[in-house]
């Protein structure tokens, strides 16, 4: 055998090997989170790209604002719809709370306000489970929204995504795992009642909020290992009400992402729930330029976020199937000013969909073309 043609079989199979691994992710594994809606063209940009999925809220509180109103879906339905007709999976996370069945308390803190408690029990409950019927209606198997609009291939959603980081106050003001448990619970029977192959995903914990060390009573977070376990103690029978667990382990650097990963993946063990996949389904930096004397460690300027997206891709990407992670969401698309404190440059594209360095390194990953 010549010294060439050993070259190219040793080629070839490294080619095998590179191309093995690729296919053992998970079904749409490469997602996004978008902060304005995309247009058709940019869904479509997004898809040749690589992304397979997209995280979509929907907000029971925009689409049933008034008691007893008729369930309200269009803006809902335009992104799914879009979402759809670029061969993009839509991961909705249901949450919020219409102020005619929760009463809005303020973020300690600040000057937002965010539900008070959950809708877990009296007329908030049946309120909620009415909603959750209606999307599955919508959006599921046999949906509505498919039958009315037969252009579109049928892309039914079968995972939902309960709330988003109940573990912090910005999204419910005083974060409670058992109450977090009982939605957890009432969500599982409502669904999986309309719809018996649907998934239950936990909302997205923030890994390690501040305020969770602010000792304060209420807790006005918790550090998502923390808040999983209590919820595991405190919730009789949890285990068989969702099938997998959501994180956002936003942090300085992407070197700190695998610890948080590990330490959520520990409690799942020790409540012999190690099975379950992990779903990642917000991590980003922004593309902002550091500021000295600013402590906002999110900032890392054009180059910087490319950096960070790179090295935490590689790392969740090589131990996938270790840490079972079943989809990786960047946030965000786009920029957004006054939405969070890094929101204005935590998107793949700038100003009038311009792709930065984080664009181009998120494709190569995704297997797809700018």
């Amino acid at each position: 055998m010549t010294r060439m043609l050993r070259a190219c079989i040793a080629a070839f199979a490294v080619s095998l090997c590179f191309a093995a691994s690729a296919q053992a992710l998970p079904a749409n594994f490469w997602g996004v989170v978008f902060q304005a809606e995309p247009t058709e063209i940019q869904f479509q940009r997004l898809k040749r790209g690589g992304v397979d999925s997209m995280r979509l809220p929907v907000d029971w509180a925009a689409v049933q604002p008034e008691r007893g109103s008729a369930f309200s879906w269009g803006g809902v339905d335009q992104v799914v719809k879009r979402a759809s007709a670029a061969g993009i999976d839509v991961l909705p996370f249901l949450t919020d709370a219409p102020n005619w069945a929760v009463p809005r308390g303020t973020v300690p803190g600040s000057s937002l306000h965010a539900p008070s408690h959950l809708p877990v029990s009296g007329p908030a409950a049946s309120g909620w489970s009415n909603f959750l019927r209606a999307a599955v209606a919508r959006y599921g198997p046999n949906g509505t929204l498919w039958s009315e609009n037969p252009q579109i291939e049928a892309r039914p959603i079968r995972n939902w995504q309960i709330w988003n980081e109940p573990n912090f106050k910005y999204f419910v003001t005083r974060p409670n795992p058992a109450e977090y448990g009982k939605l957890v619970t009432l969500s599982s029977s409502v669904i999986r009642a309309a719809d018996p192959g649907a998934k239950i995903i936990l909302g997205g914990l923030f890994a390690r909020p501040i305020e969770a060390t602010y000792n304060k009573k209420p807790p006005q977070a918790y550090f998502a290992k923390d808040f999983l376990e209590q919820m595991y103690k405190k919730t009789p029978g949890i285990k068989s009400k969702f099938q997998g667990v959501a994180l956002h382990p936003y942090t300085g650097s992407f070197n700190s992402v695998g610890p948080r990963v590990e330490e959520v993946r520990k409690v799942l063990q020790a409540n012999h729930d190690g099975s379950k996949g992990l779903w990642i389904t917000e991590l980003g930096w922004s593309s902002s330029n550091p500021v000295p004397g600013q402590s906002n460690t999110f900032n890392k300027g054009p180059s910087g976020q490319a950096a960070q997206l790179k090295g935490a891709f590689s790392l969740l990407e090589r131990n996938q199937a270790k840490w079972r992670i079943q989809r990786l969401y960047w946030f965000s698309v786009d920029d957004q000013k006054a939405s969070c404190n890094f929101c204005d440059g935590s998107g793949l594209f700038a100003e009038g969909f311009i792709p930065k360095k984080s664009w181009y390194a998120y494709v190569k990953y995704a297997g797809g073309t700018p």
